[in-house]
This record gives C-alpha cells, sequence and structure tokens, in this order.
C-alpha cells in the first residue's frame, strides 16, 4: 500500500522542476527517468532513437522495482514522460511494486515553449538525448498529448508561478482518500 504521485509531461515540459519542488517540499522521495537513463548512457553507451527508447523502459522497470522495496505506507514522486508505453505496462509496474494509490499531475505548456525549452538545454543535456531534429515532433505531440487519467489529476501550466506549498496540500489531501 504505496501511493505514486506521477509527475507526467511531455519532455520539456516543466515537469523535472514540479518534482523537485514537490519532493523538496513534503519531504518524498523521487525518482526521474532521465536519472536513471543518463546513468545507463553513461556506463553503456549512447545510440539511436531505438536504443534511447530501450534504455527508457529498463530505466522504468528499475524505478518500480526499487519503489516495490519501500515499505509500505510510502509516498514517492516519480518524474517521467508516461507517454512513451502503453498505459497497460505503466498500471502493470505501479501494481507490482505495490502502489495503490495514485495522483497524477500532469504538467503542461504552450507547444512553442517546450520546443524552446527543449533547444535551450541541448547543449547541457548528456548525450543519449534526442538532438534538434526531435523538436518538430515535440512540438506537435505537446499539442495533442494529454494525461493518463484514471485517477485525480492535477493540471500545471508550467509557464506560471508554481504554489508548491499549495499543491503539496492538495496531493496530501487526495492521497488520504
Amino acid at each position: 500500500m504505496k501511493t505514486g504521485i506521477l509527475v507526467n509531461g511531455v519532455p520539456a515540459s516543466g515537469k523535472s522542476t514540479v518534482a523537485k519542488a514537490i519532493s523538496q517540499s513534503a519531504g518524498w522521495p523521487m525518482f526521474a527517468l532521465d536519472t536513471v537513463k543518463e546513468a545507463l548512457f553513461a556506463h553503456l553507451a549512447t545510440g539511436d532513437r531505438e536504443h534511447n527508447r530501450l534504455f527508457g523502459k529498463a530505466s522504468y522497470q528499475a524505478i518500480f522495482a526499487v519503489i516495490g522495496d519501500f515499505p509500505d505506507g510510502a509516498t514517492v514522486v516519480i518524474d517521467a514522460w508516461f507517454g512513451f508505453q502503453p498505459t497497460e505496462v505503466l498500471t502493470a509496474q505501479l501494481a507490482a511494486a505495490g502502489v495503490t494509490t495514485v495522483v497524477e499531475v500532469w504538467c503542461t505548456a504552450p507547444p512553442t515553449v517546450i520546443g524552446e525549452r527543449y533547444r535551450a538545454r541541448l547543449d547541457s543535456r548528456p548525450s543519449g538525448h534526442l538532438g534538434e531534429s526531435y523538436i518538430p515532433e515535440l512540438v506537435d505531440l505537446a499539442g495533442r498529448a494529454a494525461s493518463i487519467g484514471g485517477w485525480p489529476v492535477l493540471d500545471i501550466e508550467t509557464v506560471r508561478p508554481l504554489d508548491v506549498a499549495a499543491l503539496v496540500d492538495r496531493l496530501k489531501v487526495l492521497r488520504a482518500g
């Protein structure tokens, strides 16, 4: 019986900033898909887009395997773009990890802003992430992507100031059921 706070959104939607703020404010541990994936890049090399996806799937599975070892009653913040795999994969991973309560924080920004953010960080990201040629696809994705749903969803527009205290209070209420 654990709680998963899924901080979801397309790449460059602001989810890492939101997830870190939630984790720091609430004192809940955080896992970021990119943190695990970048460690794999550093030790197992980078490759093409399929290689990147393979590492993403492995990172996803590793995160949920670790959460499975957390004690009952734990709450964990998970920062990932959950739309890159079928929802059934996510629900199976949550169940296997013993996560019975889920709240989704859906991070959005205008597609052009997402494209600009992605472009601005290209030089600072470790190799292995998709490059500039991905931006048109990302902008299109940002225009049509949606939250997963099926549990409570809090929408966060990441170009506006974030009231972290209010967000964490809301998460605590939703977590309590």
